[in-house]
């Protein structure tokens, strides 16, 4: 009687322990939305903190690439952009594809998840829901940032670290991270 290799290796995983027959199966289930989380035009508000910190990553990443294409740094040795360049740069940064981004349910808490998001160890296995409402709100997020600080401030915080820019549009009393509004959150 002979055996194929692939079926001896499995063979050998089942009867090992720790193998894939000692393993418990991985499941995970889309997170149970809400009729606010589903139909509000408007971000939820337990979700403002992470959609202002993934506008501001968006807004940090596509400031430094366009400060990348710059040929000649200024006096300084700084590449800085002009006024008009980095209005532009924001500008797209508002109107650009969001699909990357959706919610999750992590130990019964749902978060916005993408690009720039990850903190801490991932879930060994989760379900995203991406699409639907999530870009809009989140360019809606951005254009209200853009519109509440200016194109201005914002750059100058960019230029101090992706940190300051965070802390400028999410951080302060009032900001989208601030305790006052995560104790209010889980109040709710």
């Amino acid at each position: 009687m002979r055996l194929s290799l692939p079926l001896l290796l499995l063979l050998g995983a089942w009867a090992i322990p720790g193998g894939l027959g000692d393993r418990a199966p991985l499941t995970a289930t889309a997170p149970q939305l809400d009729d606010e989380e589903m139909y509000s035009a408007h971000m939820p508000a337990h979700l403002r903190c992470d959609a202002c910190r993934a506008v501001a990553y968006q807004m940090w990443q596509n400031l430094a690439k366009a400060e990348t294409k710059l040929h000649t740094p200024n006096f300084g040795g700084r590449r800085e952009l002009s006024e008009s360049v980095y209005t532009d740069v924001l500008d797209r940064s508002c109107s650009r594809n969001w699909q990357d981004y959706g919610v999750r349910e992590v130990d019964q808490v749902k978060r916005l998840t993408g690009p720039g998001l990850s903190e801490g160890p991932e879930p060994s296995i989760s379900v995203m829901v991406t699409g639907g409402p999530w870009p809009t709100r989140l360019s809606r997020t951005c254009l209200h940032y853009l519109g509440e600080f200016g194109e201005d401030q914002i750059y100058e915080a960019h230029q101090q670290g992706q940190g300051a820019l965070e802390s400028l549009l999410c951080g302060g009393p009032q900001g989208a991270c601030s305790e006052k509004v995560s104790a209010t959150r889980e109040e709710l």
